[in-house]
């Protein structure tokens, strides 16, 4: 039951207020999976690219945190090929800091900062964190070359249809733009 009130509640909120370049909503109207996309951060080897996103809410949310997977494919040194994440906020104590005070919008925003400041020292992907350490220009070329090929075609798609049904040329479309519009 608190489950529930709770995710309305931050559901809403996300619908109201999401954090920049990034949203997620409701699939199959249950409330226990959500999909999103996250924009790639400006000035990272992800910009341009949309990368969508799965979240399943466990029982004891929130008490247990949210188990989320990229969909898009993403090089980086704390996701993995199936689109796992390393993050400390998405794994319990001890191994993790998961606190029941954590919400989707703290979720959200933490895997925009992970895209953009990624964590060698913890990876999921020990090739791409070394590589990303020793030899970062390669990092960032093959992050750029897969961010085009998975990611850019797709979130150009979506925000050239949804520019063209904006009213006024000055308006930016963001990630609760393209949700809204089903693009």
């Amino acid at each position: 039951m608190a489950k529930a009130a709770r995710l309305k509640k931050e559901l809403e909120q996300l619908e109201v207020s999401p954090p920049p370049g990034a949203s997620c909503w409701i699939v199959q109207d249950t409330i226990d999976s959500l999909e999103g996309i996250i924009l790639g951060p400006t000035g990272s080897p992800f910009q341009g690219g949309t990368f969508k996103f799965k979240i399943n809410i466990p029982d004891r949310y929130p008490f247990e945190p949210p188990k989320v997977e990229f969909v898009t494919p993403v090089y980086h040194p704390n996701i993995d090929g199936q689109g796992r994440i390393c993050l400390d906020i998405l794994k319990m104590p001890p191994a993790g800091d998961w606190r029941p005070s954590i919400n989707l919008y703290s979720v959200l925003t933490s895997l925009q900062l992970l895209l953009s400041e990624p964590n060698p020292r913890d990876p999921l992907m020990a090739d791409i964190a070394r590589q990303y350490q020793f030899d970062t220009q390669k990092y960032e070329e093959t992050a750029r070359n897969w961010t085009h090929k998975y990611a850019v075609s797709e979130g150009k798609e979506n925000v050239s249809k949804l520019a063209s049904k904006r009213k006024s040329d000055g308006e930016q479309c963001n990630a609760m733009d393209i949700k809204k519009n089903k693009l």
